[in-house]
C-alpha cells in the first residue's frame, strides 16, 4: 500500500518574484541564514509587473533611486527609467545575491490554510494541470495589489461595430505596429500619458480622449543631483544620500498638496503651462485639459520624463481630446460633444484591477478570511491571522520604500520568535478601532476595491501610513510584541 506522501515544508514562503519578492528574499537570507524558505512564482519569469506588461513606453514613475533596491543601488544614468531596463536590473539583483537559484517558476498559489493544532500553513499550489501542496510555519504575500488575470475594462456603447483593433495595454499584442496608425488612447492615467509620447514617436497620430483631467508633474529623466553624488562617494553611501534626497523631496510637495493644496495647484499648473509653450494656446490647453478639479494627491500624481508628453502636444504628433464617449462606430469614436475620432487602433487605458492577496483562498482552522473583513497591523499583517505577512507599498511614493521595511520587519518578527523560543505571532485587534480606507486615493482603482481590501485603524499600530520616516522609526525599532498574541 502507497503511504501519503509528506508535504515539503519550509520556514517561510515567499509569494511573488517580482521587486518585493526579491527584496524579501535578499532579506530573509542575510537577515534570518538560519531559516529555510523559497519564492514562489505563478508566471513563467522573474520580474512580477515588469515582465507582464510590455506596452511601448512602460517606465517606471518613481525614481530609480527610491524604486530600486537598497542593497543594490540603482547606477545606470535616467532616474526614470524604461521597463526593459528595470526588468534586467531584478534580474540582474537575483541572479547576483543567489535569490534565483530559490525561485520556483510556474507555482501558482490558490489556496493557503492555517492550522493551530500544527502551527503551520499549508499551501496548495497548481503547477499546469496539476496541484500539490507545501507547508510552511510563515506565509509572506508578495504579489502585490494588481489583477495580473485582467485589467478594468468597461463596456463601451457600440464597441461591436468597430473594424477597428481595440487594445487594453496589460495584454499589448506584439505585432502592433503604430506607424501611419491613428491610435485613440482612452485614459488620463500613467499609463496614457507613458503610451501616447511612445506612440508619437513610433510614427503615429495619437489622440489621447480622457473624460477628466489629471495633475501632472515634469520631472529631468536624469538626476544631475545623483550623477555628482556618485561621482564623489562610493555606490552604497551615494545611492543612500540620493535615496533619502528624493525621499524628503517627494514628501515635502505631499505634505505640501495635503497642507496648502491651493499652492501645489499653483506650482504644477505654473510647470504645466511651461511645458506646453511655445504653443499659442498653452494657457487654453492647461486650463481645459491639465487643471483637475480634485487637489494634488487626492490622485497619484502623473510624472511625465523630460516633458515627453508636452513634446508630442507642441509639434502636432498627439492631440488632447477632454469629452466622454456617446458610442463607438465602424470607424472610430463618436463623443458627446458630436465630434468624431477616427481610428484605426483603440487602446483602453482605463486602469486595473486590484486584487486582494493575489486572489489567495486564505483561511484559518478552516474558515475563510475575506481581506475586506480584516484590520491590517503595521501595513504588513493581518489582525487574528496567525504568521501571514503582505507586502505593500505607498501610493505617494516608491513601492519599495515601504516593501523593504515591511520585509525588514518580517525579519525582526521572526527572529524575535526564535530568541523566545516561540512558534506563532497573531496580531488581535484591541476594542474600538474605527475603520478608515486603506489606501488614501480617490482614484478609480481603489475605489472599486473599498469593499475588497481590508481596512486600516485610525491608531497606531493598525495604520496603513504614507510616510516612510515615521514607518522607518515604527518598522525597525518599534515594539514587535505591541497589540500581539504568541505562542
Amino acid at each position: 500500500m502507497t503511504q501519503p506522501t509528506t508535504p515539503e515544508h519550509l520556514d517561510v514562503l515567499v509569494i511573488g518574484a517580482g521587486l518585493s519578492g526579491i527584496n524579501a528574499g535578499y532579506r530573509l537570507q542575510t537577515e534570518c541564514p538560519a531559516r529555510t524558505w523559497a519564492i514562489l512564482e505563478g508566471r513563467d519569469a522573474v520580474g512580477g509587473t515588469w515582465d507582464l506588461f510590455r506596452y511601448p513606453g512602460i517606465r517606471s514613475d518613481s525614481d530609480m533611486a527610491t524604486l530600486g533596491f537598497p542593497f543594490e543601488p540603482w547606477s545606470e544614468g535616467e532616474a526614470i527609467a524604461g521597463g526593459g531596463q528595470i526588468l534586467d536590473y531584478i534580474r540582474r539583483t537575483a541572479a547576483k545575491h543567489g535569490i534565483d537559484e530559490r525561485i520556483r517558476l510556474g507555482h501558482k498559489v490558490i489556496a493557503a490554510n492555517w492550522s493551530s493544532d500544527d502551527a503551520r500553513w499549508t499551501v496548495t499550489v497548481q503547477r499546469g494541470d496539476d496541484t500539490t501542496t507545501l507547508t510552511c510555519g510563515f506565509l509572506y504575500l508578495c504579489s502585490g495589489y494588481y489583477d495580473y488575470a485582467s485589467g478594468h475594462r468597461p463596456d463601451f456603447p457600440g464597441e461591436e461595430r468597430f473594424r477597428g483593433q481595440l487594445v487594453h495595454p496589460q495584454f499589448w499584442p506584439d505585432d502592433l505596429e503604430p506607424d501611419g496608425s491613428r491610435i485613440v488612447v482612452i485614459g488620463s492615467g500613467a499609463t496614457a500619458m507613458t503610451l501616447v509620447p511612445a506612440l508619437a514617436e513610433r510614427g503615429a497620430h495619437v489622440t489621447m480622449l480622457q473624460r477628466s483631467s489629471t495633475w501632472v508633474a515634469a520631472l529631468p529623466r536624469r538626476d544631475r543631483v545623483a550623477d555628482a553624488v556618485r561621482r564623489v562617494l562610493p555606490e552604497r553611501p551615494a545611492g543612500a544620500v540620493v535615496r533619502y534626497k528624493n525621499v524628503l523631496t517627494t514628501m515635502a510637495f505631499y505634505q505640501l498638496s495635503r497642507r496648502r493644496p491651493a499652492w501645489a495647484k499653483a506650482l504644477l499648473a505654473k510647470r504645466i503651462r511651461r511645458g506646453l509653450a511655445p504653443a499659442a494656446d498653452a494657457g487654453r490647453l492647461a486650463a481645459e485639459h491639465f487643471t483637475p478639479s480634485y487637489d494634488p494627491w487626492d490622485q497619484r500624481l502623473c510624472v511625465v520624463p523630460d516633458g515627453d508628453l508636452f513634446d508630442v502636444l507642441r509639434d502636432g504628433r498627439a492631440e488632447v481630446v477632454t469629452d466622454t464617449i456617446e458610442t463607438f462606430t465602424e470607424r472610430g469614436l463618436r463623443l458627446s460633444s458630436g465630434r468624431e475620432l477616427e481610428a484605426d487602433v483603440v487602446v483602453t487605458a482605463t486602469g486595473l484591477r486590484i486584487l486582494a492577496a493575489g486572489g489567495i483562498d486564505i483561511s484559518v482552522d478552516g474558515e475563510r478570511c475575506p481581506a475586506s473583513e480584516l484590520w491590517v497591523y503595521r501595513g504588513v499583517m493581518l489582525g487574528d491571522v496567525p504568521n501571514l505577512a503582505l507586502s505593500i507599498g505607498y501610493v505617494n511614493a516608491s513601492w519599495t520604500l515601504r516593501s523593504d521595511l515591511a520585509s525588514r520587519y518580517v525579519c525582526r518578527l521572526l527572529n524575535h520568535l526564535a530568541a523566545e523560543g516561540l512558534e506563532v505571532a497573531v496580531p488581535t485587534p484591541p476594542p474600538g478601532l474605527v475603520g478608515q480606507p486603506l489606501l488614501p486615493l480617490s482614484s478609480g482603482y481603489v475605489q472599486r476595491a473599498l469593499t475588497e481590501l481590508p481596512q486600516q485603524g485610525d491608531r497606531a499600530p493598525w495604520l496603513m501610513r504614507q510616510n516612510y520616516l515615521l514607518d522607518r522609526r515604527d518598522m525597525l525599532r518599534g515594539d514587535v510584541t505591541e497589540d500581539m498574541a504568541f505562542r
